[in-house]
């Protein structure tokens, strides 16, 4: 970029998460995720926003097996998601606002540690999930990305999950994306008044009754 920076634009397809607990690096040594008493009855009780073609939030849109698009600017990175035909800013011009307002995917602001790109987000209302999964998360969630483009067609992604409300310790998982300069971003439609969902044939896990 004219910045020198490296210029992360693109589509980019990772891995398909469906358990980020799955791949973890524990900041504490490796193994089963441990979740406090509240974490384990939220993901007891908790109903897959998907199925109601709600927002799916911001860790779980990069986890979807769908592409994403990147557009970096001098002020700001933009995440396109292909999934719900969602998009994200993280701001690399400003810090989180005093009276940050709670929303589905959070507040995000970014800056440069040499080549790689520091994402910090707050401000989550608590109401998705981490992944398809359906690992839980409240409205304590931080979540810390670091992007590193390593060459010219993959970025490793590395992304802390700090949420003491849900977790007892802090956590991490690293995943590779891959660059497609041919591709383009198509469209999502998710259908609302799904009867299935009102009239109780889905349960909380997805699957038919």
């Amino acid at each position: 970029m004219p910045d020198g920076k490296p210029d992360l634009s693109g589509i980019w397809v990772g891995p398909f998460v469906n358990d980020m607990t799955k791949s973890l690096k524990n900041q504490q040594g490796s193994g089963p995720l441990e979740l406090t008493e509240w974490g384990k009855q939220k993901k007891a009780t908790q109903v897959d926003v998907s199925i109601q073609c709600l927002p799916t939030g911001y860790t779980r849109s990069t986890n979807a097996p769908f592409p994403m698009e990147i557009e970096q600017r001098a002020d700001r990175v933009v995440f396109l998601y292909e999934m719900n035909n969602n998009f994200h800013h993280v701001f690399l011009d400003r810090g989180h606002p005093a009276d940050l307002e709670t929303t589905w995917a959070g507040h995000s602001v970014g800056k440069w540690e040499g080549d790689t790109l520091v994402i910090d987000t707050i401000g989550f209302n608590g109401k998705t999930q981490l992944d398809t999964e359906g690992n839980p998360l409240s409205e304590q969630l931080h979540v810390i990305e670091r992007l590193t483009r390593t060459d010219a067609t993959h970025m490793t992604w590395e992304i802390a999950i700090d949420d003491p409300k849900t977790y007892l310790k802090p956590w991490k998982n690293v995943r590779t994306f891959t660059i497609y300069p041919n591709w383009e971003l198509q469209e999502y439609v998710c259908n609302e008044n799904n009867k299935s969902v009102m009239e109780g044939h889905i349960t909380n896990r997805g699957q038919a009754q």
